[in-house]
């Protein structure tokens, strides 16, 4: 793509906004009414406001020549909800995880192919942690990667599994292993991952799931796979699971 292909895009997604800010304002408005306001002629103001209708961001009034802010909005809005109630349920959750463990407690929600780490709480014995909230991190190689494929279908793993990176010796990188793990991890109800994201990290996390009871987030506990051991792992693993079933309680699943 040309700078100038580029240019014009950004471009349009700002005459786009500003559009659905106008329509916010006014509640209603027509493409005459748009255009002046964006500055364009009439046929490319259509062209935009046809775009956003098409994404159902805004919709025709019973006054066809006027358009206001469409249902497809409340859909995004409500997505972002749904984020921020996890977030807000599990925070007090993750700081007693974080404090009890004195290792790193991350929260984390499927993103179409990778998990988006949406909070995270340092705990005690974590020097200067790497933040991970807002990053995309590989499902096949973390544990809340892991938990988060085992509440999808085997298509639907197919679906977001594309390629499988290698990162260390131990990454899982076929499908017939992942999904083997997957299946132990259904079973036992938490996943675990040592070395596989990287040498000398290890992570166990467990579902978090939605009043259906569908795993809707995963909640780890991760930290140097020195001081996270066999034994430590065990002991962990139990705090973990215990949590992230109090965060699915708050979230109504088991009070249906």
């Amino acid at each position: 793509m040309s700078n100038a292909d580029g240019a014009a895009g950004v471009q349009s997604v700002d005459r786009a906004l500003t559009i659905l800010e106008r329509l916010a304002r006014s509640g209603e408005a027509g493409v005459t009414e748009i255009a002046s306001e964006l500055g364009v002629h009439k046929s490319t103001a259509f062209r935009l406001v046809a775009t956003l209708e098409a994404h159902r961001l805004v919709e025709q009034t019973e006054d066809r020549g006027k358009y206001r802010l469409g249902v497809g909005l409340l859909r995004l809005a409500g997505a972002t909800t749904a984020r921020l109630d996890l977030v807000q349920e599990a925070r007090p959750v993750c700081r007693q995880l974080a404090s009890e463990t004195g290792e790193t407690v991350n929260v984390a929600v499927l993103s179409e192919s990778s998990a988006l780490y949406l909070d995270q709480v340092a705990g005690s014995s974590a020097l200067q942690p790497h933040n991970w909230v807002g990053q995309h991190i590989p499902l096949h190689a973390t544990s809340n990667g892991k938990v988060l494929l085992s509440g999808l279908s085997r298509q639907e793993c197919d679906a977001v599994l594309s390629k499988m990176s290698a990162y260390t010796p131990t990454t899982i990188t076929t499908k017939a292993k992942l999904r083997a793990e997957l299946d132990q991890v259904r079973e036992q109800g938490y996943a675990l991952a040592v070395d596989e994201l990287e040498v000398g990290l290890t992570a166990v996390a467990a579902p978090i799931r939605n009043v259906h009871g569908d795993v809707v987030a995963s909640m780890s506990v991760s930290g140097p796979t020195f001081r996270i051991g066999a034994e430590r792992v065990e002991e962990i693993t139990g705090k973990v699971v215990e949590a992230a079933e109090e965060v699915s309680h708050r979230l109504g699943w088991g009070h249906r």
